[in-house]
């Protein structure tokens, strides 16, 4: 690995000053279980890398029932499998982190960094959208806030500006179930293959509204809001969840690589969303 400056700052407008001083030109490390393995590959060449873990202003977890979930960015995957409130409220996030690499991984990676990463595969965006969240991003010019389904530009690429940071992730209170379901070619520890999210909120027999969110079929992480609407205002009988299992299957634009075809890809989409949809019915 090639040498680098390193900084710790302690407070935000610190590390904002730090990443305005070099225009953009640094990398951005917490848990640092991506950036590093680049930076060793040489995939990822940076002089400069600022280390915000230890800000507090991005580590808060708090909830409450009008304004939901601020999630700090610097919350790990293994704070989202152990909170009470994670458990009782946005469960699908605490499966969904149990799933995802080992535990020595989830104690050091962060949310922030598996959404800032904006790979088409990570397993926290489809859930996340399907829950409508929206991010927090910091920056020279202030501070915004975009949709979750907004922020991923391509494989690799986020609507983040050079300067900024990822402050936090919001979510509204839940609404109905929500389920993530992923392939991949061991439980754990794999990047899946195919991963798909479904929120359904129920009116008795009828389905009043509903999310899917497909992952690693396309360059971003995908809403299938043609497939959302074949189930939305309708009963969801057996024939219905077909129709919306094939739709979803044509909605996304999967590539052949050495993980799996795209004929297969699309395949898994449909089974995945009918065994999720049939989940939380």
């Amino acid at each position: 690995m090639r040498s680098f400056n390193h900084f710790t700052p302690t407070t935000l407008s610190e590390a904002l000053s730090l990443l305005a001083e070099h225009n953009g030109k640094t990398s951005v490390i917490a848990g640092g279980t991506d950036l590093l393995l680049k930076m060793k590959s040489g995939f990822r060449k940076s002089d400069v890398v600022v280390n915000i873990k230890r800000l507090p202003d991005l580590s808060s977890l708090t909830f409450n029932a009008v304004d939901g979930l601020k999630l700090g960015a610097l919350i790990t995957l293994r704070e989202l499998t152990r909170s009470p409130i994670i458990f009782e409220h946005y469960p699908v996030l605490a499966q969904t982190a149990h799933i995802m690499a080992s535990e020595q991984i989830r104690s050091l990676a962060t949310v922030g960094g598996n959404l800032c990463n904006a790979a088409p595969s990570a397993d926290l965006a489809p859930p996340l959208i399907a829950l409508d969240a929206s991010v927090s991003l910091i920056g020279p010019a202030g501070e915004r806030q975009i949709a979750l389904a907004d922020f991923f530009t391509g494989p690799g690429k986020s609507a983040l500006q050079p300067g900024e940071l990822l402050k936090e992730i919001t979510l509204p209170p839940p609404v109905g179930k929500t389920v993530y379901l992923k392939h991949s070619p061991r439980a754990y520890m794999d990047i899946a293959i195919v991963g798909v999210a479904v929120r359904i909120q129920m009116n008795g027999a009828i389905c009043r509204e509903a999310r899917v969110v497909l992952g690693a079929v396309a360059p971003v992480p995908l809403r299938a809001h043609q497939s959302e609407e074949v189930l939305a205002g309708q009963t969801l009988t057996e024939e219905r969840i077909l129709q919306a299992a094939k739709t979803a299957g044509e909605e996304c634009s999967p590539i052949d690589d050495v993980r799996g075809a795209a004929w297969y890809r699309r395949r898994m989409v449909e089974v995945l969303l009918k065994r999720g949809i049939k989940s939380i019915q």
